[in-house]
């Protein structure tokens, strides 16, 4: 077949024609379909792939390595008929062992393989991450799980690895990780794991008495004391390690510097470590403010100081009558979707002043919608007068 192929009509001269017909292995071929990308998600499917995930009660999302979209697909009137190149024609031929007539090539042609409907788009979409912490809430990993072997036990249900979990959440390589990061979870015998809240807070209740007893400053904690001590009192070096990452920050040397993690020197984080503190409080309930601020402060390490602005995102105030009360409401408990995350904020209060509301909705990721988008698709704003703050209420 001369200029046969898709060859044939990307290289044809002007003024030139060649004859389209229906090729011989012509059909449906429903593992064929067009997808329109721009030219970044076509530079990253040439040089690294990328993955449609999703299972079948869920909606495909196409993922590269850092970014997640939705798929849609859109209907055309016209005849878009797809033309393999040339090779694969030739391919097909020889697998058949088909000979093609000559009088087939006295002119110029191509063979169709394909009358494509329409072709599928696709939009940047944030990943679809809810399901993580619900798969990884299965077995947390408790003070049970320590010095216990998972595989001797034969209790793998319930328990990911890092390719289960790709399987099963639509979402990036890079935003599952950073999923996983946000919700704290460590990789502990090749799964990953949530740990128990109650059984971390433990942890650091243990790594603070033990400095205070050698008195080691909190600012200036040395991995290499640290570790070991932990060790002594029955936890993994993985979930003392874990433990540091929570609740500190490194000092000198990192992980991402190649630095030994005996070598490390570390500072426990004062807002997180007071508001491991207040949590605990205020698992027994609703507290009256100065009482809770008393209690929090007395439970307080020495040096430490704790403020209102530490529960930001983590507890809300009510006044009833003359007396102000606080109460736990963590945005970590909240949907990660838009619509059911405001729909869960006015179920708390159907007004909310910006103070107030900003902690709860700074974290929502939606590709091309701010935050101002947000609040203008799901709010209603008012403002009694110039000079008061706005309020939001359910649009």
């Amino acid at each position: 077949m001369a200029g046969g192929g898709a060859e044939g009509l990307l290289g044809m001269e002007p003024s030139s024609s060649i004859s389209i017909k229906y090729g011989r292995f012509f059909g449906a071929h429903q593992d064929l379909s067009l997808l329109e990308v721009d030219d970044g998600v076509l530079t990253e499917i040439m040089q690294h792939g990328v993955t449609i995930r999703g299972s079948p009660d869920e909606e495909a999302v196409l993922c590269t390595s850092s970014k997640t979209y939705a798929i849609k697909f859109v209907a055309t009137s016209n005849s878009v008929f797809l033309i393999p190149p040339q090779n694969l024609v030739l391919q097909k031929e020889a697998e058949e062992d088909y000979r093609q007539p000559q009088t087939e090539c006295d002119r110029p042609s191509a063979g169709a393989l394909k009358l494509a409907p329409g072709h599928m788009e696709i939009i940047q979409v944030a990943p679809k991450l809810e399901k993580l912490k619900s798969l990884l809430s299965e077995r947390p990993y408790k003070e049970d799980d320590m010095g216990a072997e998972i595989e001797m036990r034969g209790l793998e249900g319930g328990l990911y690895r890092w390719e289960d979990l790709l399987e099963k959440i639509q979402a990036s390589e890079e935003e599952l990780r950073a999923g996983l990061k946000r919700l704290e979870a460590v990789e502990i015998e090749g799964y990953w794991r949530i740990v128990d809240s109650k059984f971390i807070g433990c942890l650091l209740d243990v790594l603070i008495l033990n400095c205070v007893q050698h008195d080691w400053p909190l600012n200036a904690l040395k991995a290499a004391d640290i570790l070991p001590m932990l060790e002594q009192d029955g936890y993994s070096r993985k979930i003392a390690m874990h433990c540091l990452e929570v609740y500190g920050n490194t000092i000198v040397g990192s992980a991402e510097e190649g630095q030994h993690e005996t070598g490390q020197v570390w500072c426990l984080n004062e807002r997180l470590v007071c508001l491991h503190y207040a949590k605990q409080l205020m698992s027994a309930g609703r507290w009256k403010l100065d009482d809770f601020m008393e209690a929090w402060m007395q439970n307080l390490p020495s040096g430490m100081q704790a403020s209102m602005e530490m529960l930001k995102g983590e507890a809300l105030l009510e006044k009833f009558g003359l007396d102000m009360w606080i109460h736990p409401f963590s945005v970590s408990s909240l949907p990660a979707t838009p619509a059911e995350r405001f729909a869960a904020l006015f179920r708390e209060r159907p007004k909310w002043q910006w103070q107030d509301l900003e902690p709860y909705i700074r974290d929502l990721q939606v590709p091309g919608l701010s935050v101002e988008g947000l609040l203008i698709k799901y709010t209603r704003k008012s403002q009694p007068t110039a000079d008061s703050s706005p309020i939001f209420s359910a649009r």
